[in-house]
């Protein structure tokens, strides 16, 4: 026999679960006030929200909150602590970084998985913009798989899969959490992507990489090939011929770069590397992880109605490249 729910029971369990998760994340969101050291002293350079990630203080929060990566702030908490910190690492080109505060005793919390996340899926942004009181927003996710533009210097990087939510993002909130309705962070708050839209970036296998990279290292190894390109339909020889239908065409080889002294031209359309269909730039900025620096990668190639087999042997990306 089924049994009917009134809308005020749907209200009363959505609301207990919202409530649940701000209960549950508030003591691990912190308000997070930057310093810069200037000829003056020290003065303001931005705020914004983090998100605990160990006991001994190691906080996660978006690169654009801190100044750099020898800033410093205060970071405040729910309970009334208030705890000077330090960048450990920032990365621009994914909109992350790491903080430490000098003590321990934190209150770490859950870090979920966005690839579980499905469109309508209820999730909470949970922030600290004023260090005593959690900032907390609900709504459903919009979109999925949105790409968010993001640049360090003459470099860009498209950030993949990006969330999109109808939870309103409110002043100080970037950094803070993007959580399930299980309490787990599934994304960190970036950018209002318009009224009544935000943007997170997710919490995937990509970026625990990434967290791991900057809570150890400081910074982020990537490789760099040395183009700018985008998707082109193959000719129907090429189709037939790779059984795929999209490559990238090359629009530009930067000189002196692992592409160009592979023999990487402009016009070309890259197809596979390293084994690996090749559809999108992000596809080959995905395959440009540490892990290939200094490897001679095979590139297949169609020129001039040819298929070309090329060797190309990425380089660490170094601040000259960016």
């Amino acid at each position: 026999m089924s049994v009917e729910v009134t809308d005020t029971e749907a209200m009363d369990a959505y609301s207990r679960t919202v409530v649940g998760v701000a209960e549950r994340l508030a003591p691990a969101v912190a308000s997070l006030r930057v310093q810069r050291r200037t000829w003056g002293g020290r003065m303001p350079a931005g705020a914004g929200s983090g998100v605990v990630l160990t006991h001994d203080g190691f906080i996660l929060t978006s690169a654009h909150v801190v100044s750099g990566p020898h800033g410093s702030g205060r970071a405040a908490f729910t309970d009334g602590r208030e705890l000077r910190f330090t960048v450990t690492g920032r990365d621009s080109l994914s909109d992350l970084a790491i903080v430490r505060t000098e003590e321990g005793g934190l209150t770490p919390a859950e870090l979920g998985d966005a690839d579980e996340l499905r469109v309508g899926q209820l999730v909470v942004a949970i922030g600290n913009p004023h260090g005593l009181e959690g900032s907390v927003t609900a709504g459903v996710v919009s979109a999925l798989g949105r790409a968010l533009p993001a640049r360090a210097g003459r470099r860009a990087r498209i950030i993949d899969n990006v969330i999109q939510t109808d939870a309103a993002l409110n002043p100080g909130n970037s950094g803070g959490a993007l959580a399930d309705a299980r309490g787990s962070v599934v994304g960190i708050n970036t950018a209002v992507a318009g009224i009544g839209l935000g943007l997170a970036v997710p919490i995937n296998d990509t970026t625990r990489r990434i967290v791991g990279a900057l809570m150890s290292e400081g910074r982020v190894r990537r490789a760099y090939l040395g183009i700018a390109g985008g998707p082109r339909p193959l000719p129907p020889r090429a189709r037939k011929l790779f059984d795929r239908r999209v490559g990238v065409e090359v629009v530009e080889v930067v000189s002196g770069s692992p592409a160009d002294s592979g023999g990487v031209r402009e016009g070309d359309l890259i197809v596979e590397l390293d084994g690996s269909p090749v559809e999108s730039a992000a596809d080959l900025q995905r395959m440009m992880a540490a892990e290939v620096i200094g490897t001679s990668v095979r590139a297949r190639v169609w020129r001039a109605g040819s298929e070309l087999e090329l060797r190309v042997v990425p380089e660490e990306l170094s601040e000259r490249d960016t």
